[in-house]
């Protein structure tokens, strides 16, 4: 009784599962590490996986099933699925691959250094080893990449009793498959037709698959993903076929596989917009150091640049103190301002509403919104200047430059992710500084420039 509740206090705390997973390693306690690991959801070992010595991780990894293992690295990101099978012996490693889908093993394999995934490749059944080296010649962004290998397929000539009975007998070939439809194919490979579930328990067994499959809809490999998501939002399919250009079926695109990769790459668009990318604490301090760096370093130069806008104004700014107050609130309210306007247009690229042909459109739209809320914040703040300095053109100058940087900011934030989309820049990593750089700039002139030609009034 006092074991049990020990084990649940352990399972409840992650500093004491953390403890616990180690001192089990240290003590190569094989079935300690298995008990814990088995108690703990796949996200919380996960954790403490990213954050093991490598020489720990290898020990860990080598007690635990490749069943275990295999769930734990199908939820895994990508760079650490990668360091994780990095650590793992060729034979362990080849029989945890048994138990992925091929477009997890396709991602794996793209995502290991190549000597790792060579040696992995070579340890594989030839068979197999061939197929994943031509899933991997495909853009992870297409149907190629994301589909699957395993498919539920049947020949035109077999019987509804046939495929009833591959279902019934759970054939391990098919315990992975997405497509929930049995595919049809004829002698030669080609894709000839799909047969409902519906029309399959409907029928006879005698009945042959010929004369219930209906035309299918397949893709081809290039297909893109934003043209995927397109097509899963105008068919309820749970998954499509995908054939080369003579129809020879090479498998399936589950919509859970789609939805999972764009979800994947929203969040990797989020942390670009950070400048941080796919970065995990897991990699080595120095890459982590460097990849940092390499925008930090970037945003030097911009802040130089806009720092020198208001050497320009020395004058100005001795003789109206109170202008350095209001600096920075009209930078950055301008800047959340122009934001906005770069996550809608980062949206709409992503579902595809928007395109960079479309870019004075855009331009219309935002320019509309932008004049109001310039207007609307520039009373507001403007109110508040004059009020709190008893200034009436002071107001008047932090008002007209508010809104006036609001209507720039938007129709900057609004446009050059389109334009940067255009000469093919990532715009969820380099609209920031530029948005930034720009309005800062700007908010900066606007301001002093003002304030320089109201100079007067202001000092009386």
């Amino acid at each position: 009784m006092s074991e049990d509740k020990d084990n649940e206090r352990i399972e409840n705390n992650p500093i004491e599962v953390g403890k616990s997973l180690q001192n089990a390693i240290d003590a190569e306690d094989e079935q300690r590490v298995v008990d814990i690991v088995e108690s703990i959801s796949n996200q919380d070992a996960l954790r403490h996986v990213s954050m093991m010595h490598p020489d720990d991780r290898e020990t860990m990894l080598a007690m635990l099933s490749p069943e275990a293992v295999a769930e734990m690295i199908e939820e895994a990101p990508s760079e650490l699925a990668a360091s994780m099978f990095e650590s793992i012996d060729a034979d362990h490693a080849v029989k945890i691959m048994g138990e992925l889908s091929s477009d997890t093993q396709a991602d794996l394999v793209q995502e290991m250094k190549e000597e790792h995934a060579e040696a992995l490749l070579s340890a594989m059944d030839a068979e197999d080893a061939a197929d994943l080296r031509k899933l991997t010649e495909y853009d992870p962004d297409t149907a190629g990449g994301l589909m699957e290998l395993d498919v539920f397929q049947f020949q035109q000539n077999e019987t509804v009793g046939a495929v009833l009975q591959r279902v019934i007998s759970g054939d391990d070939e098919f315990e992975r498959h997405r497509g929930q439809h049995p595919y049809i194919v004829d002698e030669d490979g080609l894709l000839v037709g799909v047969v409902s579930l519906r029309a399959l328990l409907r029928s006879r067994r005698s009945t042959l698959l010929s004369t219930i499959m209906n035309p299918p809809i397949s893709v081809g490999p290039d297909m893109s993903q934003e043209d995927l998501i397109n097509l899963f939002d105008e068919h309820p399919f749970l998954g499509v076929p995908v054939t080369d250009e003579f129809g020879v079926l090479l498998g399936v695109v589950s919509r859970l596989e789609v939805a999972e990769a764009e979800l994947e790459r929203a969040e990797q668009q989020s942390l670009s917009r950070q400048q941080v990318g796919d970065e995990l604490r897991s990699m080595p301090l120095l890459l982590r150091s460097r990849r940092r760096l390499a925008w930090l370093s970037s945003n030097i130069v911009l802040n130089i640049i806009a720092a020198s806008v208001i050497a320009s104004y020395e004058e100005t700014l001795a003789a109206v103190i109170a202008i350095a107050i209001f600096l920075p609130m009209v930078s950055d309210m301008s800047g959340c301002s122009g934001n906005q306007a770069v996550g809608v247009s980062m949206r709409e690229l992503a579902l595809g509403l928007t395109r960079p042909v479309d870019l004075f459109h855009v331009l219309k739209k935002e320019l509309g919104v932008g004049i109001i809320n310039g207007i609307v914040l520039g009373i507001l703040i403007g109110f508040v200047a004059w009020i709190w300095k008893d200034n009436i053109y002071l107001g008047v100058v932090i008002g007209l430059a508010l809104s006036m940087n609001t209507v720039i900011a938007v129709a900057i934030g609004g446009t050059v992710p389109l334009m940067l989309k255009r000469f093919g820049v990532d715009p969820a990593v380099a609209s920031g500084p530029l948005l930034t750089t720009v309005t800062d700039m700007a908010g900066f002139f606007l301001v002093l420039s003002l304030a320089t030609f109201f100079m007067p009034q202001l000092l009386a």
